[in-house]
This record gives C-alpha cells, sequence and structure tokens, in this order.
C-alpha cells in the first residue's frame, strides 16, 4: 500500500489565500479577530470562504477586511441570511493598526488576508503587509523552485 500524504493545512484552517504569496512579497504578517454574524460562523465552520478579492481597508481608525466572500448559511431562513461580501471589522490593537496604515499607505504596500483558522474557538485572520510582485520576480521565483525541486530528486535518487 502507497503512504497517504500529510496534509500542510491544519484541521483548524478554514480557508488560505493562494494567490496571497505568488502576486505579493510578505514582508510581515499579524494576527487579527474578526466581528462575524452567527450565521457567517456556522458557514466558515463548513469552510465556504473564498479570499478572491480581499483586501483590508482602513477606516476611522479601524481596520475592515473587505472583498472576502462568506458563503450564506444553507439552513437559515431567507430573513435571517447575511450580506455575503459585508465589510468586517478586524480586531486589532490601536498601535497595530495605526503602524499597518502608515506602512500601506507608502507606494506599493498592501494589506491582505493570508489566512482564516479557528483559534481556541474563535475565528482568526492571518493578514499579511506584502508588496506587490513584477512579472520578473513571477518568473524568479518559478526558477527557484524548478531548481529546487531539481536538486531534491537528485538528492533523493542518491539515496
Amino acid at each position: 500500500m502507497a503512504k497517504k500524504k500529510k496534509s500542510k493545512v491544519s484541521p483548524n484552517t478554514i480557508g488560505t489565500n493562494k494567490q496571497a504569496r505568488r502576486l505579493y512579497e510578505i514582508l510581515e504578517t499579524f494576527e487579527a479577530g474578526i466581528s462575524l454574524l452567527g450565521s457567517e460562523v456556522k458557514s466558515l465552520r463548513a469552510g465556504q470562504v473564498s479570499f478572491k478579492d480581499g483586501y483590508v481597508q482602513f477606516r476611522n481608525d479601524s481596520a475592515f477586511l473587505i472583498g472576502v466572500h462568506i458563503a450564506p448559511y444553507e439552513k437559515t431562513g431567507v430573513y435571517d441570511q447575511h450580506d455575503p461580501e459585508r465589510p468586517r471589522q478586524l480586531l486589532l490593537h490601536k498601535q497595530e493598526i495605526t503602524m499597518l496604515k502608515t506602512k500601506s499607505e507608502q507606494k506599493g504596500l498592501s494589506v491582505i488576508p493570508m489566512k482564516m483558522y479557528f483559534s481556541r474557538g474563535k475565528v482568526k485572520v492571518q493578514i499579511g503587509l506584502g508588496r506587490g510582485k513584477n512579472v520578473h520576480s513571477k518568473k524568479q521565483d518559478l526558477k527557484d523552485r524548478d531548481i529546487s525541486r531539481d536538486t531534491a530528486r537528485q538528492l533523493a535518487a542518491y539515496k
């Protein structure tokens, strides 16, 4: 029998933004709580989240998660369903908010959601301060990944 591969995603992980590391060079990461409704938490337990166009916006000394789609919970009534694209407030310390706000105002830096997971029964979001990659750096990442894969294959062949 073949061995089963261990999954890299922990059982507490709800979803990851796969495009974040491909499109951005992540400089720093932060953990933030998120203000949710009850039906949103139930939907997240089912793993129904999409980070497609997600980003963090700063308004009135608060941070909001914009563009993250949390699907409506299917077992709620028509009137109790939440808006899937609504802005959700991130729970961060005031110093972290001001620091992220000042850094994101710099040219080329943005704050993006990277991962959503459960931590001690609470939903947490890992956000990252990233600089957008250009075509050259994406090609260089692909080249580095190919080289490391080839060397790993050659080392495995000698064992």
